[in-house]
């Protein structure tokens, strides 16, 4: 079938078992990253593949039987179970009971029914009427009873204390005779009380229809448009011919017109498109429109101070990312917390973590750091390139003609360390790059000089969770190449960076690096695990030559040697074609070194042929974008999107700005702001993945504090998050209920269990402040590029 909303397409598809006492449903299936999965855990997650939505619909269907056995507790409550915590009562004519507050994870508390049969190909109504006291969010599923525990129905009832009627419906993928129904009630530091009513289980249900709202046909960055920049703009339409356009001002005066440009099938969204080129209109402004076929999009600028705001906002999201210190409200209002992970109950973290059982016989203070994403972990290898882009926008704000170093300087971030005379974005990259020290194997240990890959805990928890509620046992990984070559490089790049400011840093982390590289030189097939992915994301690379050439490539720029200068030039990765089309992340970082050797002053005898070859990737990048309807640096193979694409297609648009940088050719720089109006709103969702930037943006990414959606109590992520966009696998089971058969820029949805789509991470929003920074130090367009 297909799904249509006007001119927008989006293709559609054709607990345990109760013991006596303590039935217990196990966690969702873990939240990671890009290439963290293994391909068996994969393809359980897609089995999952289904249609939902909240919206209760009037259907012509034929109802089935009833499902649910006493629903309406007229006569007690059997077979109603509850979890040992909990003592059910029904003797009002509804079962309620008394929630016990201390509990971490939502399973900790749960009232469910068993044997509950499901037909696939079935569509099924789900309602019940719940009352909160006081108000709470809870979890419905309808779920597998065993591991994995797969969900076919997941919702987030906002239960009131007046009490509303919840209707869901979703379709089935599975023949099963023994479902559950879980009401998961836990993670609430207080008591609270829940009483349900008319719970009912139907077939015969209208087949579900999840229809994203995109608004208005005419796709625009909704931030806005530097006044000397590009200004494009997408319309979805059927017409052929080409359509008049108008710019109107905040008054509604039309400032500007012309025609459009039909460009035929996006195959990123299946949608038929024309393009809007206005970048001849020059004047600043704010409340811009542009009409177009009868639509009018939403507001935008024509300025630069957005781009400004946006520096400082996406490098303040790793303040309150800190592990190991209080998040304090007078320098972050609303996100607040005490101190995660320093040894204090409940934490058992971080200050002495042993290692896995069978891996060491120590323990290491590995407190500090930034956490990962929105879970707790904490990961050498995706902490490295986020701490070298960090590191990077600083370099790159010393060496570009453009570079402002001044808006990065001391205090600019409102830190705990502002005042001590050192660049704020310093500090920041600082917290982590202690923690990434830590993390190398002491000497006279096994493996000494390596690096441990992660940190975490040693079963996955549930959301809400605040750090410093976190119970659980925290464990350090088995050591790896892929980590320890991280280590070598950032302890190599933070060894320079830091010399003008703290000489015996720079020299602790000069030596480290070294001992880093000489371990991966005498252990360079040590490999994560793919299977080592409880409680924490797997982050397994079997290819590490990609990280052995960063290494080499940052301990040659800052050292000169000879060892560092003829390993960079023997590997394939200097001279080979490194420029991927999906871009370069975590499990590919040639790119880095290459873009290193190639801004930085060093003395390799093919300097300019690897500076060349920079500008080789950005052509090819900048073809991409023009080639696209929607002006995305970004064309994977087969049309499948990754997990992550934000942060992929930023990194592309960090090898073009790199490109201006060495040239000073202003194509570059368009190509890079044309970039961030897909990121700010000019995409087929019509939104901005940016937190608090445009009008319609991301703001429930995946987060254990973050998580307003699901605690009012708490604040969503703060402004300047990037999240990680479209993801054609969608693995989560949220984005399988709604999304099965998207278009690839439809994978997304903005709810915060989303994890494939909605993730937030350090690493995503480390290329978002890089680019943040460049584009703000263009002003209005009047800079020339190139390096000094």
């Amino acid at each position: 079938m297909t799904w249509e909303r006007s001119h927008d397409r989006l293709r559609a598809p054709a607990g345990r078992p109760p013991s006596e006492g303590s039935p217990v449903s196990a966690p969702p299936p873990p939240r990671a990253g890009a290439r963290r999965r293994t391909a068996a855990t994969l393809a359980a997650a897609t089995v999952a593949a289904l249609a939902a939505t909240t919206l209760a619909s009037s259907t012509a269907y034929a109802e089935g039987p009833e499902q649910i056995v006493n629903g309406t507790f007229d006569d007690g409550h059997a077979p109603w179970w509850g979890t040992a915590n909990l003592t059910l009562d029904s003797s009002s004519g509804r079962l309620c009971t008394d929630v016990p507050g201390g509990t971490v994870n939502p399973w900790d508390a749960i009232i469910g029914q068993d044997n509950i049969a499901l037909v696939a190909g079935e569509s099924y109504e789900f309602r019940f009427f719940g009352t909160a006291t006081p108000a709470r969010v809870a979890k419905a599923l309808i779920q597998l009873p065993v591991d994995p525990y797969t969900q076919y129905l997941a919702a987030n009832p906002q239960l009131s204390v007046s009490g509303d009627s919840y209707t869901y419906t979703f379709t089935s993928p599975v023949d099963l005779p023994n479902a559950q129904v879980a009401f998961q009630l836990g993670g609430s530091a207080e008591p609270w009380r829940i009483c349900l009513d008319d719970v009912s289980l139907r077939g015969g249900a209208e087949p579900p229809v999840y229809e994203p709202d995109t608004g208005p046909r005419v796709r625009v960055n909704q931030v806005g448009y530097l006044p000397k920049g590009p200004k494009n703009a997408t319309v979805v339409t059927d017409a052929t011919d080409p359509l008049p356009w108008q710019l109107r001002n905040a008054t509604g005066t039309v400032v500007a017109n012309g025609t459009t440009t039909p460009r035929g099938l996006d195959e990123s969204s299946g949608q038929q498109v024309h393009s809007v080129d206005f970048g001849r209109y020059q004047r600043a402004g704010t409340g811009y429109t542009l009409s177009a076929d009868g639509e009018t999009s939403r507001p935008f600028d024509i300025g630069a101070d957005f781009y400004e705001r946006l520096r400082l906002d996406a490098l303040k999201f790793y303040y309150t990312q800190r592990s190991g210190v209080e998040i304090r409200d007078d320098l972050r209002p609303g996100y607040g917390r005490p101190a995660g992970h320093v040894g204090v109950a409940p934490n058992q973290g971080d200050t002495a973590v042993p290692c896995q059982p069978g891996v060491c016989d120590y323990t290491l203070d590995v407190s500090g750091g930034w956490y990962d994403a929105g879970d707790h972990g904490k990961y050498v290898v995706n902490g490295g390139i986020s701490v070298h882009q960090l590191m990077s926008t600083y370099e790159r704000s010393v060496l570009a003609r453009t570079g402002e170093l001044w808006q990065l300087r001391d205090g600019t971030l409102a830190l705990p360390e502002s005042g001590n005379r050192v660049p704020d974005i310093l500090d920041e990259a600082r917290w982590e790059q202690e923690f990434l020290l830590k993390m190398q194997v002491p000497a006279g240990q096994p493996y000494a000089g390596m690096a441990h890959h992660k940190i975490h805990d040693n079963e996955w928890t549930g959301l809400p969770l605040l750090p410093h509620l976190d119970p659980k046992l925290r464990e350090l990984h088995p050591v790896s190449t892929a980590a320890t070559l991280n280590l070598a490089a950032t302890a190599a790049q933070a060894a320079r960076v830091f010399l003008p400011y703290d000489r015996r840093f720079a020299a602790r982390n000069l030596a480290a690096a070294k001992r880093a590289w000489d371990a991966a030189k005498a252990n360079p097939e040590i490999y994560a695990s793919p299977a080592d992915g409880t409680g924490g994301g797997a982050y397994d690379d079997a290819d590490v030559s990609d990280e052995f050439y960063w290494a080499a490539a940052e301990l040659f720029i800052s050292t000169g040697g000879k060892e560092y200068k003829d390993f960079l030039l023997a590997s394939p990765h200097h001279t080979g074609d490194i420029w991927r089309d999906r871009g370069m992340d975590w499990g590919h970082t040639a790119q880095l070194g290459r873009l290193q050797l190639a801004t930085l002053p060093n003395l390799l005898p093919d300097r300019q042929r690897v500076r060349a070859s920079v500008v080789e990737g950005a052509d090819r990048y900048l073809a991409t974008l023009r080639a696209h309807p929607y002006g995305i640096p970004y064309d994977p193979a087969e049309n499948t999107y990754d997990w992550g694409s934000n942060n992929l297609i930023l990194n592309n648009a960090i090898v073009m700005a790199t490109a201006f940088d060495i040239t000073g050719n202003d194509r570059y720089r368009a190509g890079v702001l044309e970039t961030m109006d897909y990121i700010f709103g000019r995409n087929a969702l019509n939104q901005s993945y940016v937190t608090g930037y445009g009008e319609v943006a991301s703001k429930n990414q995946h987060s254990r504090w973050y998580a307003n959606q699901l605690n009012p109590n708490l604040p969503n992520p703060p402004r300047g998050t990037l999240s990680g966009g479209p993801n054609s696998s969608i693995q989560d089971p949220v984005a399988q209920q709604k999304l099965r058969g998207c278009a690839p820029q439809f994978c997304y949805l903005d709810d915060i269990e989303s994890w494939s789509t909605n993730e937030l991470t350090i690493n995503w929003n480390a290329p978002l402040a890089w680019i943040a920074a460049f584009v703000a130090d263009q002003d209005n367009g009047d800079a020339r590029g190139r390096l000094r």
